[in-house]
């Protein structure tokens, strides 16, 4: 189907070009024309604006910063320019407010729209095997789901408009509470005098198992390839990671909801940004404690 794609940026240009390669015809726009030539070489359509983009196609999918962004090109590039029977399909991680407010105003004029934000990192983008977190109506998912297969390997509805947000902003504050707990029980262990491969070895078979230890380590040479053996170069970003535990801060004080780990989390990586940090992968959060511990 010809499917408009709008978002090149890390997440985005790997997750277009996996349309391309499932045989769709993916009419791409991005404000950077680094990543609109790249988009180009993978097989997709160039188009000269996002109304544009979401011009005859069946399907408009986006990838975009911050909800100000998806709020500015739904209302200005999308609702109005892509035909009234396209479903449309945001993947940005937003807050849970923009994400209802543009469905709804979507649903005004006649379209189907889910929010599907995604989890895996630029890999995963790359390799087509995102996690989907959708919110929206069963007949939404529907349409949403073979699109977004092709781009990932799981796709779970959530829950109606919103949910898919609700749940990528719970799901990433908990990634960031367990990274920092994971860097902290690794340095605790390295100056208890612990081989660290030892360590990982008992801790990853113990009840101290997690994701971030066994699947994304935080120490270079140990368990699977990860950004601590590149120098925590590559990765999800911490800046991402800030501003989606933001998110979560912003959405646990809408619902009264104690989030003090999430609070502790978001507190850290905020010093780790201000030093500098942001661009580097998020796990490299061990450096902040690393060196905050031998002040100590």
């Amino acid at each position: 189907m010809k499917i408009g794609f709008i978002g090149l940026g890390n997440m985005g240009g790997g997750m277009a070009a996996n349309l391309a390669k499932a045989g769709h015809e993916v009419h791409a726009f991005d404000l950077s024309e680094a990543a609109l030539a790249q988009a180009v070489g993978n097989g997709c359509v160039q188009m000269g604006t996002a109304r544009e983009a979401a011009a005859d196609v069946a399907a408009v999918v986006t990838m975009l910063p911050a909800g100000a962004h998806v709020r500015q090109v739904y209302a200005d590039c999308v609702i109005g320019a892509a035909p009234s029977d396209a479903i449309l399909i945001d993947c940005s991680t937003i807050d849970v407010a923009s994400a209802r407010a543009v469905a709804a105003q979507a649903a005004e004029q006649g379209y189907q729209m889910v929010d599907a934000p995604v989890s895996g990192g630029i890999a995963a983008a790359n390799g087509g095997t995102l996690t989907f977190m959708v919110g929206g109506s069963d007949e939404g998912f529907a349409r949403a789901e073979p699109i977004l297969s092709a781009m990932g390997k799981a796709v779970i509805h959530a829950g109606a408009s919103g949910a898919g947000q609700a749940a990528k902003i719970a799901n990433n504050m908990l990634l960031g509470a367990t990274m920092i707990a994971t860097c902290e029980a690794f340095l605790l262990a390295k100056k208890l005098g612990l081989d660290l491969q030892t360590f990982y070895d008992i801790s990853s078979k113990a009840s101290g198992q997690s994701w971030s230890m066994t699947s994304y380590c935080p120490i270079p040479g140990v368990g699977p390839d990860s950004p601590a053996d590149r120098d925590y170069q590559g990765g999800f970003a911490a800046a991402l990671m800030l501003k989606d535990l933001k998110l979560a801060m912003g959405a646990a004080h809408d619902a009264n909801a104690s989030v003090p780990m999430g609070a502790a989390a978001e507190a850290l990586y905020q010093a780790f940004a201000n030093g500098g940090g942001g661009g580097l992968d998020f796990s490299a959060i061990i450096r902040l404690l690393d060196a905050e511990g031998a002040k100590g």
